[in-house]
């Protein structure tokens, strides 16, 4: 009875996680015109209406499907639709097209995750033991869908920002998260290490397993760089000068004719940086946001300094602030010794992308809620700045 009674309290638990999970993803997309749900201005970016999909395709998909007999797929033509990069679930609509998709309309998509949602809750009460053997993969699917919502408000800037009107997207402005304490350099000995997850609770396929590394003495900084640092570096001409730019960066920085950060405009000899609420002065105490591994590694260099690697920050991050921005990383996003992937679709989350990314660590003002932690390991491409992304610096 006691044992009947945990996965009960567990069951109820998780239930309740899910239920919080899936509205706050409609929360998000609460503010926004039924015209912005369709958008996609670039590859990168998904149609707002495109992650409620998906989200709602994953469960179905996952967990509704193969472990709940009595489940009646909500409309057959969604798994092609609504598929992201599952090769093992079969055909797709290829990324550049998901703004294509003027059907299913915005309130189609609502049904299928009411009715999916409804559905799942008859799950969660008859099928207590069966959603007790997958726990892992429900916390994976409400984990996956938290990593949606990250993407989902990069995203709707991205859609907002690059209207002309400059539309914000909240309208009561929040406080600027301006640094507050004073920037210092702390050192670490050269000593063996332990990195990646331990303890209990979720984490992702790639944050495992735990492993030594050597590192040599290093110094890190306790705040990352602001909007006004990073000006001094513009200003000093770092997007003209090729000796502070990788090969690659400094060919990005001509074929974009790259020469601030997203989301920066210099209007009548003053700097503006679209936000959330809108287009602003820019802050220049405010965490710097939204720039490449590229920019980020020529500001290092103009500095005499570098960015820490994956293993350093981690080590870091008991006594360094962090969660204002996803920070880039010196390391290569390459799998953790023994990592093995998972059968089925599921091993395809991660170690399919373990090639041509950088490592960013800690999270943002995008992420939800306790879904980071200092073993998390997020990863992009070097030329891409959509994501909150910003600089932390080490020698």
């Amino acid at each position: 009875m006691k044992t009947e009674n945990i996965i009960t309290d567990h069951m109820t638990e998780l239930e309740a996680k899910y239920k919080a999970i899936r509205n706050h993803s409609v929360q998000i997309c609460a503010p926004l015109a039924i015209e912005d749900y369709v958008v996609q201005p670039i590859v990168d970016v998904s149609p707002p209406k495109w992650h409620l999909g998906h989200t709602t395709w994953f469960f179905e998909t996952f967990l509704l499907i193969p472990y709940f007999p009595e489940y009646q797929v909500f409309d057959t033509q969604y798994n092609y639709v609504f598929n992201s990069y599952y090769e093992t679930v079969g055909a797709r609509v290829i990324r550049t097209d998901r703004g294509n998709l003027s059907r299913p309309s915005v309130s189609d998509i609502y049904k299928y995750r009411a009715y999916v949602d409804d559905q799942m809750q008859l799950f969660f009460k008859q099928g207590l033991h069966t959603i007790q053997a997958i726990s892992t993969l429900l916390e994976l699917g409400l984990n996956h869908e938290q990593q949606h919502q990250e993407l989902l408000i990069s995203d709707i800037k991205y859609i907002l920002g690059h209207n002309p009107l400059f539309p914000s997207y909240r309208n009561n402005p929040a406080p600027a998260k301006s640094q507050s304490a004073a920037n210092e350099m702390i050192s670490f000995p050269a000593a063996v290490y332990e990195i990646g997850f331990e303890g209990k609770g979720f984490c992702f396929d790639n944050e495992l397993g735990r492993h030594q590394v050597y590192l040599q003495e290093f110094e890190i900084a306790t705040q990352v760089v602001t909007n006004g640092e990073y000006l001094e570096f513009i200003e000093d001409g770092g997007y003209q000068d090729f000796r502070h730019w990788h090969a690659e960066g400094w060919d990005w920085v001509k074929e974009n004719d790259a020469h601030a950060p997203l989301y920066w405009h210099k209007i009548d000899d003053q700097w503006m940086h679209y936000t959330l609420f809108g287009l602003r002065t820019l802050d220049l105490n405010e965490a710097l946001n939204h720039i490449n591994y590229f920019e980020a590694a020529a500001y290092a260099n103009w500095k005499g300094m570098r960015l820490p690697t994956e293993a350093e920050w981690e080590i870091a991050a008991d006594k360094i602030h962090w969660g204002d921005r996803w920070e880039w990383t010196g390391s290569a996003y390459l799998p953790y010794p023994g990592f093995k992937k998972e059968a089925g679709a599921v091993g395809e989350y991660n170690g399919k992308f373990m090639i041509n990314q950088m490592v960013l660590r800690g999270s943002s003002e995008a992420t939800p809620t306790g879904h980071s932690r200092k073993s998390y390991r997020n990863f992009f491409h070097t030329q891409l700045q959509w994501q909150f992304t910003g600089i932390r610096l080490a020698r």
